[in-house]
Protein backbone atom coordinates (compact mmCIF):
# COMPACT_ATOMS: atom_id res chain seq x y z
CA UNK A 1 0.00 0.00 0.00
CA UNK A 2 1.34 3.32 -1.01
CA UNK A 3 1.79 5.79 1.92
CA UNK A 4 -0.97 8.41 3.48
CA UNK A 5 0.97 11.19 1.88
CA UNK A 6 0.34 9.53 -1.99
CA UNK A 7 -3.33 8.93 -1.19
CA UNK A 8 -5.75 10.75 -3.29
CA UNK A 9 -9.11 12.26 -2.07
CA UNK A 10 -11.83 12.25 -4.12
CA UNK A 11 -15.54 12.94 -3.66
CA UNK A 12 -18.49 10.25 -5.67
CA UNK A 13 -21.99 11.85 -6.42
CA UNK A 14 -25.04 9.88 -6.48
CA UNK A 15 -27.22 11.20 -8.81
CA UNK A 16 -30.95 10.03 -8.60
CA UNK A 17 -33.94 10.07 -10.54
CA UNK A 18 -35.98 13.34 -10.99
CA UNK A 19 -37.45 14.53 -7.78
CA UNK A 20 -40.86 13.26 -6.33
CA UNK A 21 -40.36 9.93 -8.74
CA UNK A 22 -38.28 7.32 -7.45
CA UNK A 23 -37.22 5.82 -3.71
CA UNK A 24 -39.89 6.74 -1.51
CA UNK A 25 -42.66 4.67 -3.63
CA UNK A 26 -40.05 1.94 -3.54
CA UNK A 27 -41.87 -1.15 -1.58
CA UNK A 28 -40.76 -1.35 1.77
CA UNK A 29 -38.33 -4.37 1.88
CA UNK A 30 -37.10 -2.96 -1.44
CA UNK A 31 -36.48 0.06 0.64
CA UNK A 32 -34.63 -1.96 3.60
CA UNK A 33 -32.53 -3.97 1.30
CA UNK A 34 -31.11 -0.44 -0.73
CA UNK A 35 -30.20 1.07 2.78
CA UNK A 36 -28.91 -2.11 4.25
CA UNK A 37 -26.52 -2.12 1.01
CA UNK A 38 -25.49 1.20 1.49
CA UNK A 39 -24.81 0.86 4.84
CA UNK A 40 -23.01 -2.47 4.37
CA UNK A 41 -20.13 -0.28 1.88
CA UNK A 42 -20.10 2.38 4.26
CA UNK A 43 -18.73 -0.09 6.67
CA UNK A 44 -16.70 -1.88 4.12
CA UNK A 45 -14.99 1.49 3.25
CA UNK A 46 -14.83 2.59 6.84
CA UNK A 47 -12.98 -0.65 7.92
CA UNK A 48 -10.35 -0.30 4.69
CA UNK A 49 -9.45 2.80 5.76
CA UNK A 50 -10.83 4.64 2.61
CA UNK A 51 -14.00 6.00 4.37
CA UNK A 52 -13.81 9.99 4.92
CA UNK A 53 -17.10 10.58 4.82
CA UNK A 54 -21.09 9.35 3.15
CA UNK A 55 -23.79 11.71 3.59
CA UNK A 56 -27.75 11.53 1.72
CA UNK A 57 -29.22 14.67 1.03
CA UNK A 58 -32.86 15.53 1.71
CA UNK A 59 -34.95 15.83 -1.32
CA UNK A 60 -34.58 18.72 -3.93
CA UNK A 61 -38.27 20.46 -2.17
CA UNK A 62 -36.27 21.49 0.25
CA UNK A 63 -33.14 22.77 -1.32
CA UNK A 64 -32.62 26.87 -1.94
CA UNK A 65 -30.34 28.52 -3.52
CA UNK A 66 -28.56 31.26 -2.11
CA UNK A 67 -26.83 34.41 -3.14
CA UNK A 68 -25.34 37.20 -1.55
CA UNK A 69 -27.72 40.30 -2.42
CA UNK A 70 -27.06 43.71 -1.08
CA UNK A 71 -24.53 44.07 1.83
CA UNK A 72 -24.49 40.63 1.55
CA UNK A 73 -27.41 39.65 2.41
CA UNK A 74 -28.26 36.11 1.94
CA UNK A 75 -31.21 35.62 -0.87
CA UNK A 76 -32.89 32.64 -1.45
CA UNK A 77 -34.54 31.11 -4.68
CA UNK A 78 -36.46 27.91 -4.74
CA UNK A 79 -37.86 25.01 -4.35
CA UNK A 80 -37.53 23.46 -7.13
CA UNK A 81 -39.27 19.80 -7.23
CA UNK A 82 -39.32 20.01 -10.82
CA UNK A 83 -35.72 19.06 -11.10
CA UNK A 84 -35.05 15.89 -13.84
CA UNK A 85 -32.05 14.82 -11.72
CA UNK A 86 -30.41 16.13 -8.01
CA UNK A 87 -27.79 15.10 -6.25
CA UNK A 88 -28.73 12.38 -3.42
CA UNK A 89 -25.64 11.71 -1.75
CA UNK A 90 -21.60 11.68 -2.20
CA UNK A 91 -18.90 9.71 -0.35
CA UNK A 92 -15.69 11.02 -0.10
CA UNK A 93 -13.17 8.38 0.23
CA UNK A 94 -9.18 8.40 0.39
CA UNK A 95 -7.48 6.05 -1.88
CA UNK A 96 -4.44 5.32 -3.63
CA UNK A 97 -5.31 5.36 -7.43
CA UNK A 98 -8.65 6.95 -9.34
CA UNK A 99 -8.93 3.37 -10.32
CA UNK A 100 -10.32 2.53 -6.49
CA UNK A 101 -12.58 5.40 -6.98
CA UNK A 102 -13.81 4.01 -9.60
CA UNK A 103 -14.60 0.70 -8.28
CA UNK A 104 -16.21 2.43 -5.15
CA UNK A 105 -18.47 4.27 -7.87
CA UNK A 106 -18.99 0.75 -10.00
CA UNK A 107 -20.37 -0.45 -6.48
CA UNK A 108 -22.55 2.26 -5.40
CA UNK A 109 -24.14 2.25 -8.96
CA UNK A 110 -24.79 -1.29 -8.56
CA UNK A 111 -26.83 -0.69 -5.31
CA UNK A 112 -30.20 -2.67 -5.93
CA UNK A 113 -33.69 -1.05 -6.39
CA UNK A 114 -36.93 -2.56 -6.80
CA UNK A 115 -36.98 -5.93 -6.85
CA UNK A 116 -33.57 -6.21 -6.09
CA UNK A 117 -32.46 -5.42 -9.66
CA UNK A 118 -29.25 -2.95 -9.97
CA UNK A 119 -30.06 0.66 -9.78
CA UNK A 120 -26.99 1.51 -12.60
CA UNK A 121 -27.29 4.95 -11.42
CA UNK A 122 -24.50 7.61 -12.51
CA UNK A 123 -22.23 8.57 -10.15
CA UNK A 124 -19.90 11.27 -10.88
CA UNK A 125 -16.43 10.97 -9.46
CA UNK A 126 -14.13 13.79 -9.31
CA UNK A 127 -10.67 14.81 -6.85
CA UNK A 128 -10.53 16.69 -4.35
CA UNK A 129 -8.15 19.39 -4.55
CA UNK A 130 -6.26 20.08 -1.75
CA UNK A 131 -4.91 23.83 -2.95
CA UNK A 132 -5.39 25.49 -6.02
CA UNK A 133 -3.17 24.39 -8.74
CA UNK A 134 0.69 26.16 -8.19
CA UNK A 135 0.05 27.72 -11.68
CA UNK A 136 -2.97 29.56 -9.87
CA UNK A 137 -1.21 31.32 -7.58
Amino acid sequence: MKSKERKVKYILMMNTMKAGHGVPEWPRNDLRAHIAFMRGLNQELHERGELVSAEGLSFPDQAKLVRAGKDGVPVTDGVFPESKEFLAGFWIVDVDDPERAYEIAAKVSAAPGPGGVPLNMPIEVRPIMSAPPPEML
